[in-house]
């Protein structure tokens, strides 16, 4: 007689367990803005410390310094940009066990080793504007 049916089967702990739903972005070596994943889209907000700054630069031209969140149903283009592409997504979903289509997530987990001034790294969950 067989408990294998019984019992449940253990999954190996997945780097993507624990998803996480804020990232904050950096210019350069600036934290910038906090990046959420809402229950509606998207959304974006400097942070104030970093709109005080008199060299504080947009992190794209789609997105101007200002106050006020951007919202998106979708994520916005600017960091759609900055995900791996073709193979390397390939390898990068592989490894962190995710879905190709979950671009969030996988930008909060490769976002450090982006190409350029702007880096992505997860946030801690309480942190807020």
């Amino acid at each position: 007689m067989s408990l294998r049916g019984s019992v449940p089967i253990k999954k190996k702990g997945s780097p993507m367990r624990n998803k996480k739903n804020k990232a904050d972005v950096y210019l350069r070596d600036h934290k910038a803005g906090l990046l959420e994943r809402t229950g509606t889209g998207y959304c974006f907000t400097y942070y104030r410390d970093y709109l005080s700054l008199p060299d504080a630069q947009p992190v794209s031209l789609t997105l101007p310094l200002t106050q006020t969140p951007y919202k998106s149903g979708q994520l916005f283009p600017f960091f759609f940009g900055l995900l791996p592409e073709g193979w390397f997504l390939d390898i990068t979903c592989r490894t962190l066990k995710t879905d190709p289509k979950n671009s969030f997530d996988i930008l909060v987990a490769s976002g450090g080793d982006c190409v350029g001034a702007v880096t992505v790294f997860p946030a801690k969950e309480d942190e807020c504007i």
